[in-house]
């Protein structure tokens, strides 16, 4: 299992590093998150850690939701997520339990997933990056149009309709994306604030779900190796 904690996008900033290098930063409200409840094979047939994030007033949760967090001693949660695990790694965890960003410490790299920002319905040109028809030759008020479809408007042998994965207009954004091994520049365990290095998904103010790495690149990998060594 990846430990993983639910957190808010704050915004962009930047830090300096030594030397006066500038680096641009992602600004994560990180925690803290309680442990509602821990999932046993025995009883629930898989093993997973279920944890809360974010306040909430009674009167706007229910009497489900609060009853459910009141079992582990805390304040009705705004979002809770389970993340699957082993028996023994869930073992770890107490129901009550306080997570903070204080848990990340030392960790080079994490794992960011939000929601995109949803863009609505998009045309063939911002969604796909088509470049468009031609500007001149005749063509007339028809620039950002997909063109022919007619090569694969016949999806023979699989029913009627264009084949699957044809690149037309349509809905775009609002999809859950991960940023994988993005460089922990900086936590503030005093505010809860951590300090990732370049974007993640999401606007400002949205739901992020940060956890440590599941694979790492080979060079973010090497760097983690010689830290441990030296």
């Amino acid at each position: 299992m990846s430990f993983a904690m639910l957190g808010t996008k704050i915004g962009m900033t930047r830090v300096y590093k030594d030397g006066g290098v500038n680096v641009p930063v992602t600004v994560i409200q990180l925690g803290p998150c309680v442990v509602t409840q821990i999932r046993t094979p025995e009883k629930d047939g898989y093993s997973a850690v279920q944890i809360g994030f974010g306040d909430v007033k009674a009167r706007n949760s229910t009497q489900p939701v609060i009853g459910h967090d009141a079992k582990a001693g805390s304040a009705p949660r705004r979002h809770h997520r389970e993340f699957r695990c082993t028996a023994e790694e869930a073992g770890k965890f107490q129901v009550g339990q306080v997570l903070t960003v204080k848990d990340f410490d030392g960790q080079m790299f994490v794992d960011v997933v939000g929601r995109s920002k949803g863009k609505g319905f998009q045309g063939v040109m911002k969604r796909h990056h088509f470049k468009g028809m031609f500007a001149s030759h005749g063509t007339e008020r028809k620039h950002r149009s997909p063109g022919s479809i007619g090569s694969l408007c016949s999806n023979r042998g699989f029913g009627g309709g264009l084949a699957k994965g044809k690149k037309m207009a349509g809905h775009m954004g609002d999809v859950r994306v991960t940023c994988r091994s993005a460089e922990v520049v900086r936590i503030d365990p005093e505010t809860g604030l951590i300090l990732v290095k370049g974007t993640v998904p999401g606007a400002a103010r949205g739901l992020l779900t940060v956890r440590t790495p599941v694979r790492l690149y080979k060079r973010k990998a090497k760097k983690v190796v010689a830290k441990a060594a030296g």
